[in-house]
């Protein structure tokens, strides 16, 4: 069931060279962008992933905090769930514990991936509807659990590690997780590989933060994982994205206070900058007609906060 993946190129190099002096106008997608809600850097309130619901609720981690919080259309904050700490974290990389990817399904259940450097804690946890936070699959404590997606139809989770380069796969009702997926595009080359992690049209879409690389696998009909295909490359300190809507095409974040268009052709421009009010950014979800980007001012120490801009379709 695991599937020792090797790498293509799909994109031609030339065409990644691509820059903001040559769009056109349907390469800025987003208008109208505005702060919707501050958080605290005091409290460690720094958004890492997103999902959203279908009445445009936001539900954050707030990385450092250990929380998952929702965020009304109003904006107003309510926290759902702590979860514990470790007695001693000693996250890889960080140092501390750290809750990053988010995912929701149709029954209100949220899942996150956890990361202590202990063994009783780091891997995917699960908060049903009213309930506590509770671990339904442990992951190696010396890695960095970090993007999930949930395949709703299948019943399954994904997650990458970032230290290890690899992602996993695992039963949504919880159970043992196994490497489905890794190669070198996924490791990391100085500091984290494989991060964001989106489910899109028969495959899983990866980033790799190091290599600034967008990432396609096929599921193939056996469920394995297909050779890794190289979507976009040149985005430094990418992290997180979210499809548009329009096929291929998605907006990714990156840590260099920027969020990304990348065309179906692996071409990609700047749609959000730091005047638009980024801080780290490290998300993106996509609901309807808006766009939501938590930044977490990881490197900015300034306003973590989330962001909401139109999306013009």
């Amino acid at each position: 069931m695991h599937a020792r993946t090797t790498v293509t190129t799909l994109a031609a190099t030339a065409a990644l060279l691509t820059s903001a002096a040559t769009a056109t106008a349907a390469d800025q997608p987003l208008s109208h962008p505005r702060i919707a809600a501050h958080f605290s850097l005091a409290a460690e309130q720094q958004p890492e992933n997103i999902t959203v619901d279908r009445t445009g609720s936001a539900y954050l981690t707030f990385s450092f905090a250990r929380q998952i919080v929702r965020v009304s259309p109003d904006g107003h904050q309510q926290v759902l769930a702590t979860l514990p700490a470790p007695a001693k974290a000693s996250t890889p990389n960080l140092g501390k514990a750290f809750v990053g990817g988010i995912a929701r399904a149709d029954d209100g259940t949220l899942y996150v991936t956890y990361a202590t450097g202990t063994a009783d804690l780091t891997g995917v946890w699960a908060v049903r509807p009213g309930g506590r936070p509770h671990r339904i699959a442990a992951l190696p404590a010396d890695g960095l659990p970090n993007g999930l997606a949930l395949d709703g139809r299948q019943q399954r989770l994904y997650v990458t590690d970032s230290v290890h380069g690899v992602i996993y796969r695992l039963p949504a009702d919880g159970g043992k997780a196994t490497v489905w997926a890794r190669g070198e595009a996924l490791e990391p080359s100085t500091f984290a590989g494989a991060n964001g992690l989106k489910l899109h049209d028969g495959a899983v879409w990866a980033t790799n933060l190091d290599k600034g690389t967008v990432l396609r696998i096929p599921i193939t009909p056996r469920g394995t994982a297909g050779t890794i295909q190289v979507r976009a490359t040149g985005m430094p300190s990418i992290d997180d994205f979210a499809f548009t809507g329009h096929g291929d095409a998605l907006l990714a974040a990156r840590d260099d206070n920027q969020v990304d268009l990348v065309r179906p052709d692996g071409t990609h421009t700047a749609v959000l900058t730091a005047a638009d009010g980024l801080q780290t950014p490290t998300s993106v979800a996509v609901h309807g007609s808006k766009v939501y980007v938590p930044s977490a001012a990881y490197l900015t120490n300034e306003d973590p906060n989330l962001l909401v801009a139109h999306l013009d379709r």
